[in-house]
């Protein structure tokens, strides 16, 4: 089969596109045709090996998983022996979490990993749901915490996160402020945001708040003006992505470490998300896109073989939405 794999870290032109074997499901797994794939900004820090401190988690000199790619969506082509809930024919998505490997034309995936297909998505827009939907789920209802009534403010509300973010946070019946670009004010106004801030012209932290709840998806500002915009007792929840600066030690996880230093010396909450993928979180994206409810935004597509162009362009492009791959 056709597969983007990687020997080595560095600018996306490590990529290339290569034969390997068809993946065996082990009892447990499933075998998933792949007809899409979405990109996020994990996959061009683990491209990069940026910042080079993951690389401890990652692998070194090279990541472990030679196979790029978390999210997917495909057809079950082949069920492991104790596998009981799929069968051959069934359509799924899912996040293949640390493993990797959806950038291929067929992945091996727990059974756990994966859920039904959302009836009224194409296998593009069902591809863009898995790990930035779980993101929004969890920062916003899971550790955010967010009840009705609360006001929510979303910095990077057009990103892949932040756009299922401001529809999630509408559902569960927050007052919505998204934080963007001016080129995407409308967008993000158009999924449901009450407020809309051009950071390229106010500051929010100066002029928006306080929020019950900021979920912070940027990491580009400082945790003493995130909590500017808080309420006395309001829940900061860091999970930042960023695009390519030219390559760090830390990157976002000084933030991160900071926040965590800080967090048990102020009233205010402060929660480092770690989204985990997992069949539960799935299955509420879904019930929500056919309930009309979630609808993923599409920016750009790029055949498998384009991965490289597609990746470059998410980390340095600002990139609307999601960026998804269609496997022939």
């Amino acid at each position: 089969m056709k597969a983007i794999v990687q020997d080595r870290y560095g600018p996306p032109e490590t990529l290339r596109l290569d034969d390997v074997d068809v993946p065996v499901p082990a009892a447990d797994e499933v075998l998933v045709r792949v007809e899409a794939a979405a990109l996020n900004a994990y996959d061009w820090h683990i491209v990069r090996g940026d910042p080079r401190m993951a690389r401890l988690a990652w692998g070194r000199p090279a990541p472990r998983a030679r196979i790029r790619g978390r999210d997917f969506a495909g057809q079950v082509t082949a069920v492991g022996a104790d596998v009981r809930r799929l069968r051959p024919g069934d359509a799924v998505f899912g996040d293949l979490g640390d493993a990797n490997g959806a950038f291929a034309e067929y992945v091996c995936v727990p059974e756990a990993l994966v859920a039904a297909k959302p009836a009224n998505l194409t296998a593009q827009q069902a591809a863009a749901l898995p790990l930035a939907g779980v993101t929004a789920l969890m920062g916003l209802r899971d550790v955010g915490r967010l009840q009705p009534g609360h006001r929510v403010l979303v910095n990077g509300a057009s990103g892949g996160v932040g756009t299922l973010a401001v529809q999630l946070a509408k559902v569960l019946g927050a007052t919505v402020t998204g934080v963007c670009s001016t080129r995407n004010v409308d967008l993000v106004r158009s999924l449901g945001a009450d407020r809309v801030v051009d950071y390229t012209r106010d500051d929010f932290t100066q002029i928006a708040g306080p929020h019950d709840l900021v979920l912070d998806l940027v990491g580009n500002r400082s945790l003493t003006a995130l909590r500017r915009s808080l309420t006395p007792t309001g829940t900061l929840v860091l999970s930042g992505g960023g695009v390519f600066s030219g390559g760090n030690l830390l990157g976002p996880v000084r933030l991160l470490t900071s926040g965590r230093l800080l967090a048990p010396f102020v009233r205010h909450r402060i929660v480092v998300l770690d989204a985990a993928p997992g069949r539960q979180h799935l299955d509420t994206l879904r019930e929500h896109a056919e309930a009309g409810r979630l609808t993923p935004v599409i920016d750009r597509t790029y055949p498998l073989h384009q991965v490289p162009d597609a990746i470059r362009y998410l980390e340095t492009e600002h990139a609307r939405a999601k960026v998804v791959i269609t496997v022939p």
